[in-house]
């Protein structure tokens, strides 16, 4: 019986590095900590090329309602924005998420 053969890394699909990027980006943007703060600051990480990143902050920077902050020490961006509307202000409860407290049939 043969033993099977172990899957090297470049078996699997990878994701490009500027799908990456946007994917981190975005998933940091609509954080619920970030959207209820309103900012969120972006490291650059190492694995972050040079063309990828400079893309993303050229998509970022041409967003309106989105203030830039380039922080030289540490290399990071800060965004921050204002709520669109009204209803971004603050969450709305529905009833049927409101818990009930009932007492117990027996």
């Amino acid at each position: 019986m043969t033993r099977p053969q172990k899957q090297t890394l470049q078996d699997h699909p990878t994701m490009p590095g500027i799908e990456r990027l946007n994917l981190r980006v975005s998933n940091m943007i609509n954080h619920p900590m970030a959207q209820d703060q309103r900012w969120v600051t972006i490291h650059r990480l190492d694995t972050d090329g040079d063309r990828e990143w400079h893309e993303v902050m050229g998509v970022l920077s041409e967003t309106d309602g989105i203030e830039m902050t380039f922080n030289e020490e540490d290399k990071s961006v800060t965004l921050k924005w204002e709520a669109s509307s009204e209803a971004d202000l603050h969450v709305q409860a529905h009833d049927e998420f409101v818990i009930v407290e009932e007492s117990a049939p027996f």
